[in-house]
């Protein structure tokens, strides 16, 4: 089983809390997205993010100087989202971090597909970019069915914990062979089940602490999940959900 979530914008540098294990698995490409972004200008970079002017400076910055295999932070670290806090891998021992190396993988625009310590520098590029590249118009066309190849040669069963933007660069891509479930979290509204983002990441980052901690093998033992209030429900949902329901306080 392999346990699939999104990346966060915000990203630190943490070069002594836990080391660098592996080199990510696609770091050539990368280096052709360095090349891209380091040719347009600074008022197209920031049109591409859709940031303000101190972010857009931020990530010129880092763009000049990126170096892709020195001073790196393991990914898991990286990133400083909600989602992130929640999974709080900093302060989870040994053998729920070696889960995560196995089990986790972490979808990026820049990186394509990570590994929990698969040393990364800070950067700024979201799945749903419109980055032209040769022959490319985007980066769901620049990855192509690579990252789904990749994710295919490992598991039979994927849970997906990634947000739309993300699980698109997958989902389409994966062979029948390999069981894709999504994970909902959400409460009732009426007859419907509604999720709200800032609750869906933090039930991500908890869904993938709960499962490093019982070193799950089975994306049934998901079910078990009980934590910021969420039940799991089954029945409700499409056939490839997992539907987890907030009661209301």
């Amino acid at each position: 089983m392999r346990l699939l979530i999104s990346p966060a914008k915000k990203m630190v540098t943490d070069l002594d809390s836990l080391p660098v294990r592996t080199a990510p698995a696609f770091l050539e490409r990368t280096g052709e997205l360095l090349a891209a972004l380091r040719a347009l200008s600074p008022r197209q970079l920031q049109t591409l993010w859709k940031c303000n002017d101190d972010i857009a400076r931020l990530n010129i910055e880092r763009l000049a100087e990126m170096d892709l295999t020195c001073r790196l932070t393991p990914a898991v670290l990286s990133y400083e989202g909600i989602q992130y806090r929640y999974m709080a891998p900093g302060v989870l021992e040994g053998d729920a971090l070696d889960y995560l190396q196995e089990h986790l993988r972490i979808l990026s625009g820049f990186y394509g597909m990570l590994r929990p310590f698969d040393g990364v520098t800070p950067y700024r590029l979201e799945m749903g970019a419109r980055l032209h590249t040769p022959g490319r118009r985007d980066l769901y066309q620049f990855w192509g069915d690579s990252l789904a190849a990749a994710l295919a040669e490992e598991t039979d069963t994927v849970l997906n914990l990634a947000s739309k933007e993300y699980s698109r660069a997958v989902a389409p891509h994966l062979p029948p062979s390999v069981r894709f479930v999504t994970c909902v979290f959400g409460q009732r509204r009426g007859d419907k089940v509604v999720e709200k983002g800032t609750l869906c990441k933090m039930a991500r980052g908890r869904m993938v602490r709960f499962l490093a901690q019982r070193g799950a093998e089975e994306l049934e033992e998901a079910a078990a999940f009980r934590e910021l209030g969420f039940r799991f429900a089954p029945g409700e949902g499409a056939e490839n959900e997992m539907v987890f329901i907030k009661e209301d306080d």
